[in-house]
């Protein structure tokens, strides 16, 4: 018998003002390149003065957004941790090489190697609140979150009551400019109020923590699926949509939400096209907009899904996003 998971609580560090009180949406403005920086909180209630001074960004950001998380769903310890980052602490990692070069492979510093392994968010949520439950990282780029939530799923139906869930990534300028060589960020500054507008290839950069506490415990916003496709055709997209949605019994009208991975970017943004046509009656929220595109950028969107839900504004929402056109998700949330 399948098992049901729910969405029991959640958190969200972001370029919003989402980490704490009633989260509203706003268009922020860029000043020097296509960049929205994460809002970082006051890190005082969760992480000890003399731990933070050794931490990094992502690390900080990450094990608030967990913490606070748990926080929020009135919990100490959860069944497990699964997580999904694309990049890991690219400043620590930067750090590290730079040290390897400056000092020439002598003396170095330990500390940004040990940050800059992938799971050392993990390692940190784990060691604060002594969970010694399974703990498990994913990253596989586009599909890091996606994997994380699909074994959330998977550790749920084996018995798992409870699994704090996440995904997180941040942007350096030395990454941003890298990726800007290849034709990720658009070339001209473009501000999110214009980024769908644009007509031009690439989109503005983000970063962000967010996580769930996804269990079987009966709450507002039930998980009722999710779905990877990787590079398909439009027509696959809209293809696979029918059947996700045949196979839990909902129609494509009964779509009252569709939040959007929309970004702008020319290249890409036709896969959109064929769902858009579907939900056709659904209201739409392009949620890269106030994010702006990362690895893990999909788990903001689910976050902000679930906030519209919680709201009582919506009773069925459809997340569709991709990254630059390769890796491709379907996830279907219910309002009880």
């Amino acid at each position: 018998m399948e098992i049901k998971c729910y969405i029991q609580a959640s958190a969200a560090i972001s370029p919003q003002q989402s980490f704490v009180g009633n989260y509203e949406p706003q268009l922020l403005p860029l000043d020097e390149r296509n960049l929205l920086r994460a809002q970082e909180p006051g890190y005082a209630g969760f992480i000890p003065p003399n731990s933070l001074r050794r931490m990094s960004r992502l690390l900080r950001m990450g094990l608030a957004a967990a913490l606070q998380c748990l926080r929020n769903a009135n919990a100490q310890v959860p069944g497990a941790i699964i997580t999904g980052t694309g990049r890991g602490s690219l400043q620590d990692t930067e750090k590290f090489l730079h040290d390897i070069r400056t000092y020439e492979e002598t003396a170095l510093n330990p500390t940004p190697f040990i940050q800059s392994t992938y799971n050392s968010v993990n390692g940190l949520i784990a060691l604060q609140q002594q969970c010694t439950d399974y703990n498990n990282t994913f990253v596989h780029r586009g599909f890091s979150f996606e994997h994380a939530l699909l074994d959330t799923i998977l550790q749920i139906q084996e018995g798992a009551q409870s699994v704090l869930t996440g995904g997180f990534d941040e942007m350096t300028n030395e990454h941003h400019y890298i990726k800007s060589r290849i034709g990720y960020w658009k070339a001209d500054l473009t501000q999110p109020a214009e980024l769908l507008a644009s007509g031009t290839p690439g989109t503005i950069a983000g970063e962000g923590a967010v996580f769930f506490l996804i269990g079987t415990q009966a709450a507002d916003v039930e998980l009722k699926g999710m779905q990877m496709l990787y590079k398909p055709q439009p027509a696959q997209v809209s293809a696979a949509l029918s059947l996700f949605l045949a196979q839990r019994g909902v129609k494509a009208e009964e779509i009252d939400l569709l939040v959007s991975g929309r970004s702008g970017d020319t290249r890409f943004d036709h896969f959109y096209d064929g769902v858009d046509a579907m939900a056709s009656s659904a209201s739409r929220i392009h949620f890269k907009q106030f994010c702006g595109e990362y690895d893990t950028a999909g788990a903001f969107g689910m976050w902000t899904a679930q906030q519209e839900m919680l709201a009582g504004r919506y009773k069925n929402a459809l997340v569709y996003n991709h990254f630059f056109g390769e890796q491709h998700t379907l996830m279907l949330l219910q309002r009880n």
